[in-house]
């Protein structure tokens, strides 16, 4: 009999909702489908103008929008398993990241929150709904973040040598892999500064292939006021998101520089997160010879050569291990949920800070039909 789970998350990017379905039958872990459901502009605004820091926010419009993604990521769920020519009776549980709204992990009050009922997902789907997958662990004196680390060294694992996992998301992480216990955190901005930008001034929600910053030239001044924020002097465990690395905080770092070329922003842009992460990377695992990138990041032709470039090491995609970039953050959540239902812990103390390893996540019960 297959063991089959269902992972859903909508990123930082704000694009849209992952779905995979995911087999993990005799400890293999196998990806049985893959359903990409995005979001219309309408709703993409509703959850940044919900997610800015220091704005007030009506119940009812939180509210509101908490039940909205609840059905989308049911019917994300069930359009998942119409692809797969799944019934819904087969599959053990659901994980839902959920949408991150906002994200807070320092003292004295720490808090990370998430949307998308899970009550609704459950009820629309049928099937047992493990989400709030990261307060646990920020009970537990951890950050909340970054959780797929742990799925990495499942799946991605080689103590024998020093490897890199970079999940280039609307955020960007890293996961050093090797003999040691497991190191990861957010390095800063990925996509999300480059996606605001691009569609500022091109009106297109992002830069395929990062095409638009090759046409422009990095401004040294602004990439070395950019690379100079305090987040990149803390030592890990550590976590960001849009809340900081906002469009607010790009206009401020901006206005020194008066009126620049859009294309030479979107070429700073790129260049900021390709040296933020390499220095990560250099900082934290100098000996690595192999990394992987994963997320919408990795499509991004022109990052991934300025990567390479100050690496000087091979940057390939996932896709080389088997599993297609896109996928590998949903598949995590569907391998989180099976922790959670066995009841072992899913977070690692090494990479999000927290005192003990810990269950993560509530459980919904479903009501197969």
């Amino acid at each position: 009999m297959p063991d089959l789970y269902i992972g859903l998350i909508s990123g930082t990017s704000v694009d849209g909702i992952d779905a995979a379905l995911v087999d993990f039958s005799d400890g293999a872990i196998r990806l049985i489908a893959f359903h990409y459901h995005p979001f219309g502009e309408e709703l993409r605004n509703a959850i940044y103008r919900i997610s800015q820091p220091n704005q007030p926010v009506y119940l009812k419009e939180y509210g509101e929008l908490d039940c909205r993604l609840g059905i989308l990521f049911g019917d994300a769920a069930t359009a998942l398993l119409a692809k797969a020519n799944i019934d819904a009776s087969s599959v053990n549980a659901i994980g839902s990241h959920g949408q991150t709204i906002y994200h807070a992990p320092e003292p004295p009050f720490p808090f990370t929150l998430q949307i998308g009922d899970p009550n609704v997902i459950a009820e629309c789907t049928g099937i047992t709904t493990v989400a709030d997958l990261r307060r646990r662990d920020i009970a537990a004196g951890g950050q909340g973040a970054p959780l797929v680390p742990a799925f990495h060294s499942a799946v991605f694992g080689d103590s024998t040598q020093t490897r890199v996992i970079v999940n280039i998301g609307g955020i960007a992480n890293i996961t050093v892999l090797n003999d040691q216990p497991v190191i990861g955190f957010d390095t800063g901005p990925g996509n999300g500064l480059m996606d605001w930008w691009c569609q500022r001034h091109r009106q297109q929600a992002y830069d395929a292939g990062g095409a638009w910053a090759a046409t422009g030239k990095v401004h040294v001044g602004l990439l070395a006021t950019l690379l100079d924020d305090r987040y990149f002097r803390l030592p890990p465990p550590k976590s960001t998101g849009k809340e900081y690395f906002s469009s607010a905080w790009l206009t401020e770092k901006l206005q020194p520089f008066g009126d620049l070329p859009p294309q030479d922003v979107q070429a700073t842009l790129c260049q900021f997160t390709a040296d933020s992460i390499a220095a990560a990377i250099l900082a934290w695992a100098a000996e690595t010879r192999q990394v992987l990138v994963c997320g919408g990041g990795a499509h991004n032709g022109h990052l991934i050569g300025l990567l390479e470039k100050a690496l000087n090491v091979p940057v390939e995609s996932t896709a080389r291990f088997g599993i297609d970039p896109d996928c590998v953050e949903a598949m995590a959540f569907a391998w989180l949920a099976k922790r959670t239902l066995q009841n072992q812990a899913g977070n690692l103390p090494s990479v999000t800070g927290a005192k003990t390893p810990v269950t993560l996540g509530g459980i919904y019960p479903g009501n197969k039909r």
